[in-house]
């Protein structure tokens, strides 16, 4: 099968994926941040556990992504812009993929990128995250409070005006 093949097929069965999830974030007992953090433990790049909860006095942007994935590399100097922009209003950008530790610094090594980039111990299908880039934005509580499936320009006056509001 060809390599466009391949990823036409990963991509319609990722998208027949999530189209059939459930929802299950409606429980409140424990924030949604609580609940990522049990079903999955994320590392840094030096392999070093880290417990999301250290970010849990700001808002927390999640972005799922692999280093395949062109509309994740695409929007990424956006992202940095909007980071530094956003880091005044409490915000936190995480980088997360389920790649591994050493693919994802050759990564940032070859492109340069200074994120918080995290592994995650789980596959992203185990989590519910069917497509990428999927990200979730978290408030100061934990919660999620919007989910973006698909690039975005995360610097754009719009979305900078839209995140400051939240």
């Amino acid at each position: 099968m060809s390599q466009l093949k391949k990823i036409i097929f990963k991509v319609l069965f990722c998208f027949l994926l999530f189209s059939c999830q459930s929802n299950d974030t409606n429980n409140q007992s424990v924030s949604d941040l609580e609940s990522l953090q049990r079903k999955t433990s994320f590392v840094d790049l030096y392999e070093n556990n880290l417990d999301l909860s250290v970010y849990k006095k700001g808002k927390i942007v999640i972005s799922y992504w692999a280093t395949w994935c062109a509309p994740c590399i695409k929007e990424m100097p956006g992202i940095k812009r909007a980071e530094e922009i956003l880091e005044e209003y409490g915000y936190t950008f995480l980088l997360v993929s389920d790649e591994t530790v050493s693919k994802i610094s050759e990564f940032k090594n070859e492109w340069n990128f200074d994120f918080n980039f995290l592994k995650s111990s789980k596959s992203f299908e185990t989590l519910g995250v069917y497509a990428m880039p999927t990200s979730y934005i978290f408030d100061e509580n934990g919660q999620i409070i919007e989910t973006i499936v698909g690039a975005v320009e995360w610097d754009s006056e719009e979305m900078i005006n839209k995140l400051k509001m939240m």
